[in-house]
């Protein structure tokens, strides 16, 4: 018969719980059973009783491990409360790791849809080509065969006259369907080996010069559907639409009460867009001379100024830690967000070539890439010292480039969200301007000089030093024939590539 004691039993030779328990047949006492084996090796008798007693006598007991009550001090209320306390404080840091892992989590699951809907486009771009490809084959099949069939039937000795000549249907890639198809870089595009080419500075450069009564021109843009037009803004409050073919001013645009630090040429319409620290955008009428909308989305002076693929909407950027989203027809703010977690100021902003996400820059160093739809911070880009001053993505979309004031130009890739290569710069030198040609195949940087690197390789394969003053502002000309440029020593400069 197994005997079961309760957690009560005392061993009565160590006055504690026994934990392996064995029983005595001759005194029915319960012992621990490592102490009974050296009192009856050292006496041979039981302790209770004196009576000769021996190992083999000795009878196990099977038992749960008891559990040993908590010392005195564990049970006072001040130990209670700290017990309490150090449970809360355990919770609480369990729950900031979850939050931690929730966000890096939605971080990553942007970033994989982000990178699913970029496949989507391109499957859909590629399908939309094979189909337009297929339709254009299908469409020449019966005319190559029409052809020959008259070429046969005027040969008098080609054959009798029931019996047709077999003609093969595979008209391969003719030159018609491959322009449909486009090319990823044009023709006319200026060569790497033509822009190594040592030539004299005066077939390489010329300027126009505005004498202006506050020294510095502060931005510039081309129109994208034509390229001698050439915008810009100034420190004087104006707003100066020039034409380089003509080589003569064709507007100034005068309402902002603070200089012009952006400026923007709508790629479709005769209009401009500029921004100030006045704290408004406003819409100019190049062919009226006129402002046809005043944007008020912020209250501080406004840093940063991109245009939407559509055409329709602004992205603008602030000094009051917002970031906004307007309608350029009717002047309405859509949608007015800001990182509460940074609160930081912005320094820039950049729209993707695709619409979906763009880029921030703040004060405190970081780039930021937002999501247009959802309105939330989907990456960030720490590395830089110092304010963000420009950024710039690639036509392509694959890459940005960002610079800020540690005399550094760095390049990242979107795909893996990671800094793949830095430029260093000369000490103290100012980046104010980054622009990607029009293909994607070079990177231009205004700053102290302007320089022209060519991606992939990311070497530099241009260096102007013309301007007198720091460089505000960059711009490639149409398949990167020339650049232009304006600088703080109130000109405006062309180069020819």
């Amino acid at each position: 018969m197994l005997i079961y004691p309760s957690r009560s039993t005392v061993h009565p030779v160590s006055n504690e719980v026994p934990e392996h328990p064995c029983v005595s047949p001759v005194s029915n006492q319960v012992f621990e059973r490592r102490l009974i084996e050296k009192y009856i090796a050292e006496n041979g008798t039981d302790p209770m009783n004196g009576q000769p007693l021996s190992e083999e006598q000795l009878i196990d007991i099977k038992v749960s491990h008891p559990i040993r009550p908590k010392a005195p001090s564990s049970t006072s209320i001040p130990a209670i409360l700290k017990a309490l306390q150090d449970e809360w404080d355990a919770v609480m840091l369990h729950s900031f790791t979850l939050r931690q892992q929730l966000q890096t989590t939605r971080q990553e699951l942007s970033h994989a849809l982000y990178q699913h809907d970029a496949a989507c486009r391109v499957i859909a771009r590629l399908t939309k080509e094979v189909t337009a490809a297929r339709e254009a084959l299908a469409t020449l099949k019966p005319q190559a065969g029409l052809v020959v069939a008259q070429a046969v039937a005027s040969q008098p000795h080609a054959g009798g006259a029931g019996e047709p000549m077999e003609v093969s249907e595979q008209v391969g890639m003719i030159p018609e369907i491959i322009q449909k198809r486009g090319k990823t870089v044009p023709e006319e595009l200026v060569r790497t080996e033509d822009l190594s080419k040592k030539v004299p500075p005066c077939f390489r450069s010329f300027f126009f010069r505005f004498i202006a009564s506050v020294p510095g021109i502060l931005s510039l843009d081309l129109c994208p559907s034509d390229t001698n037009k050439v915008l810009t803004g100034g420190a004087d409050k104006n707003v100066v639409v020039f034409d380089k073919k003509e080589e003569q001013i064709i507007a100034t645009l005068k309402g902002h009460t603070k200089k012009v630090t952006s400026v923007i040429y709508h790629p479709s319409q005769s209009v401009v867009f500029s921004a100030s620290p006045d704290s408004t955008i406003r819409v100019w009428s190049v062919t009226g001379g006129n402002c046809v909308q005043v944007v008020r989305a912020h209250e501080a002076s406004v840093t940063g100024l991109s245009l939407h693929a559509t055409g329709d909407y602004l992205l603008s950027s602030s000094e009051d830690q917002y970031w906004a989203f307007s309608d350029i027809q009717t002047g309405r703010v859509l949608t007015k967000v800001t990182d509460e977690a940074a609160g930081c100021a912005l320094t820039c902003a950049q729209f993707h070539p695709d619409g979906l996400i763009f880029g921030t820059g703040t004060a405190d160093s970081q780039i930021k890439i937002w999501d247009l739809k959802e309105r939330t911070n989907v990456a960030n880009f720490p590395g830089h010292i110092g304010p963000v001053t420009s950024i710039a993505f690639s036509e392509n979309g694959y890459y940005l480039a960002t610079g800020a004031q540690d005399s550094s130009v760095k390049l990242w890739d979107l795909r893996k969200l990671k800094n793949f290569k830095t430029i260093t710069l000369d000490n103290n030198y100012e980046v104010k301007s980054l622009v990607f040609d029009q293909s994607g195949t070079y990177l231009a940087v205004g700053g102290t000089d302007i320089r022209v690197y060519i991606c992939k390789q990311w070497s530099e394969v241009l260096n102007f030093t013309e301007h007198t003053g720091v460089v505000t502002g960059v711009a490639f000309g149409e398949h990167a024939q020339f650049l232009t440029s304006t600088g703080m020593d109130r000109s405006l400069k062309f180069y020819s590539l």
